[in-house]
């Protein structure tokens, strides 16, 4: 039989053909939908980076794949390790380098990167969602799923489209153009049935396809996840309230960076790698823009979550012989003597600054972190060249000097009274500078203002340290409102300087009814602080960040609280709590595994040698007492509500956590630098919850179970009492608070006595 070359070449084509036809084996892929910040300890920053970074992924070049096995494999990803100090212990370094150019080093470092925590890690992960989306289309797609390939041919990557093009007729594969998310999850073949797939029809699940054309990656799907169930919970509980939230079909701007619309004009930075952003609400300075009834993260005007509103509740309000105005603490600091040390003339020690500037940064700079370790040298060269007498350093040096002196002699509750309190000289000699501070509207007077706030705090004087703060909420506004009068060597600064301000502003507005200063409204615009930059040999101290971000995360989360469960559109009934009670307490569990192993600190029901650890777990708990609070009220209010399991278990969460808070008062000196007169109430809050509990039949028998025997509530709410007495010399609303738990007691005891 004679073939001829034409067959022979003909032969040859269907062989090399029929050759390729075997299905190309995918690359593999990493899984990122079960490994969330807190479980795997990695930044979300640091995470991702080596894996999504294109000039990371344009430096490797690599081969098509080769056909692989028919075989299972798996990819290690590596845990996260601590670095190691000289003896073994974990150390923690803050992000001093967030904002430091990193593209001629990023494809060095992408191979060999080391996870490590970041602020996004604490705050929470819609910042890096959001950058995540922003790039995704931008992204090439040589780096799909993380992994960069070459890019293959059209031909080789479908040798049938080859064969079939050869005969000019294309027949595509027979499939779903797109699959529903059920069956994606599942990794089965959609049918692409709609509105119904056939899977989804006998699962019974809700069958959702993707929008044609858009490109989900993990942190878009962690995001709309996050969008979609706040979303839902506040239009099932807030919409038909009337609350000031007037929630729109379009998802609202929700982290920080995000550019307001509508009554709102924003303004950019010049420069093209600028991301510095700035907004003027139309209102003027000190408004209550819309910006800021439409952020559910701030403070509501009108709140019940002060400590004296308990005092309103059933049987609480048997245990004080006569009603007290929520007003009372606000009118009593109102009528309070100023300090008369201030008008003396300063004497000013200089002989011992080199430790009180030690103590500084060892001890309080971790709580307010708004002063610079790498400029410092230089703020104290010029204020000594001063003579300590003018400028903004001058002023500065001073309030570090006092703050440092302060630190060391431990709890201002523990000082003799009549004795003057430490750091007062150099607060003194501060405070004869800060006229001239208030006139200048730059970003070191506003410092000079919020560590004189601080110092106030200090002292345990709450409205003079708000008038500071005003000041200096007026001069954030002015240099936020356009964004060259902020130098770019100041914006770390600024930001810190932000945020300390609006987190004292929240704390004085959960108890006292203070005026709104309006810096709120710059809140979704300013960014989060991301570490100093200089050269460490000029630093005199750590750069102490991580307690800090932590706190403003916190901070939101209480202020959404009020905004969710206090105000004065909230629900009212056990059912509609739920949800929206829920959806916090997950938000504060979120909150604490996101925190750096250093700063988690344990559930355990010892004290904490670690400070830092002791008032986060404070300040944990008392966020989770007030979001459970509500369901002690139904109780109180009507005892067959404890018959719900879901409400007897809201209130035994509730009982634990201020228990919890009470149970070692002395681990609250641990923040009395800044905090002692927010704690103070908060304990006296926690305090009225508990004796309530004590008085009522349901209550006190999940109370009994939380303790080791029925004498401890007595002893606890017995050191309460007498750690109270001690605070009452320092300020006049603590002394009243005094007197009204010391007057409950009595009276509780009488009653379950009688």
């Amino acid at each position: 039989m004679v073939v001829g070359w034409e067959e022979i070449r003909q032969r040859v084509r269907v062989s090399q053909v029929s050759s390729q036809l075997a299905p190309p084996v995918a690359p593999p892929s990493i899984s990122t939908s079960s490994m969330s910040p807190s479980s795997t300890g990695e930044s979300p920053h640091s995470a991702t980076a080596a894996m999504t970074t294109p000039a990371a992924a344009a430096s490797v070049v690599r081969p098509p794949y080769p056909p692989l096995p028919n075989r299972d494999f798996t990819v290690e990803i590596p845990s996260p390790q601590m670095p190691q100090g000289p003896n073994g212990a974990n150390t923690l370094k803050s992000p001093t380098t967030l904002k430091t150019p990193v593209a001629a080093t990023a494809a060095a470092a992408a191979a060999n990167r080391t996870p490590s925590f970041s602020r996004e890690g604490i705050l929470g992960s819609a910042q890096k969602a959001r950058n995540l989306s922003q790039t995704s289309d931008n992204r090439p797609e040589a780096i799909a799923n993380g992994i960069p390939k070459s890019a293959p041919s059209e031909e080789s990557i479908n040798p049938l489209k080859r064969r079939n093009t050869d005969a000019t007729v294309d027949y595509p594969r027979r499939r779903a153009t797109i699959a529903c998310e059920v069956c994606r999850s599942r990794k089965s073949r959609c049918d692409g049935t709609k509105p119904k797939c056939k899977l989804c029809t006998e699962l019974g699940a809700e069958c959702i396809y993707r929008e044609p054309g858009i490109k989900l990656d993990a942190g878009d799907k962690l995001i709309l996840e996050r969008l979609n169930r706040i979303e839902n919970l506040l239009q099932m509980t807030l919409v038909g309230n009337g609350n000031a939230l007037n929630l729109s079909h379009d998802s609202p701007n929700m982290s920080n960076g995000t550019a307001l619309s509508g009554e709102n004009g924003m303004m950019m930075q010049g420069g093209p790698n600028s991301n510095f952003v700035s907004v003027i609400p139309n209102g003027g300075l000190g408004t209550w823009s819309a910006a800021a009834t439409n952020n559910i993260s701030t403070m509501p005007k009108v709140h019940t979550n002060a400590a004296l509103h308990l005092l309103q509740w059933p049987l609480i309000r048997d245990l004080v012989s006569r009603p007290y105005d929520p007003q009372i603490l606000l009118q009593l600091e109102m009528a309070r003597e100023p300090l008369h040390s201030l008008a003396k003339t300063p004497c000013v020690d200089l002989s011992n600054t080199s430790a009180y500037i030690d103590a500084y940064f060892d001890r309080v700079n971790i709580w307010y972190a708004c002063v610079n370790p790498y400029t410092w040298k230089s703020h104290y060269r010029i204020a000594l060249s001063n003579g300590f007498r003018e400028g903004p350093e001058s002023c500065i040096v001073l309030l570090v000097l006092a703050l440092g002196q302060a630190s060391l002699r431990g709890s201002i509750s523990r000082i003799v009274p009549h004795e003057d309190p430490p750091g007062l000289q150099y607060f003194t000699a501060a405070w004869s500078l800060l006229p001239g501070m208030m006139t200048s509207n730059s970003v070191l007077a506003a410092q000079c203002h919020l560590l004189a706030a601080a110092y106030l705090f200090y002292l345990v004087r709450p409205l003079e340290a708000w008038n500071l703060l005003c000041t200096t909420s007026t001069k954030l506004q002015l240099l936020l409102m356009t964004p060259n009068r902020v130098p770019a060597d100041q914006r770390e600064l600024i930001e810190r300087i932000y945020w300390n301000s609006l987190l004292f502003e929240s704390d004085l507005l959960a108890e006292l009814d203070l005026p709104h200063s309006g810096v709120v409204a710059f809140e979704e615009n300013v960014g989060l602080p991301c570490g100093f930059e200089g050269d460490e040999q000029d630093a005199v101290g750590r750069d102490e960040l991580w307690y800090f971000l932590a706190e403003i995360a916190l901070r939101r989360l209480l202020n959404r609280v009020s905004q969710l469960i206090y105000s004065k559109d909230s629900m009212a009934s056990t059912t509609s709590l739920e949800p929206v009670v829920a959806e916090l307490d997950f938000q504060l569990t979120q909150w604490y595994e996101s925190l750096p192993v250093p700063l988690q600190f344990p559930f355990t029901r010892t004290m904490l040698p670690d400070p830092v650890q002791t008032v986060l777990r404070l300040r944990f708990f008392a966020c989770r007492t007030i979001i459970y609070r509500p369901y002690i009220l139904a109780v109180l209010d009507n005892e067959q509500a404890i018959l719900d399991p879901a409400v007897r278990d809201a209130c035994t969460k509730c009982l634990e956590a201020a228990i919890r808070q009470l149970e070692h008062i002395t681990a609250h000196h641990a923040g009395h630098m800044p905090y002692l007169w927010q704690g103070a109430l908060s304990i006296v809050s926690q305090t009225l919850l508990v004796m309530g509990a004590t008085m009522s039949p349901s209550l006190s028998t999940i109370l009994w179970s939380l303790v080791a025997h029925r004498e401890a509530i007595d002893q606890i709410i017995n050191d309460v009492v007498m750690e109270l007495e001690r605070y009452a010399v320092l300020s006049p609303s603590l002394s009243l608070a005094s007197e009204i738990l010391k007057e409950a007691e009595v009276r509780r005891r009488t009653f379950l006595s009688g």
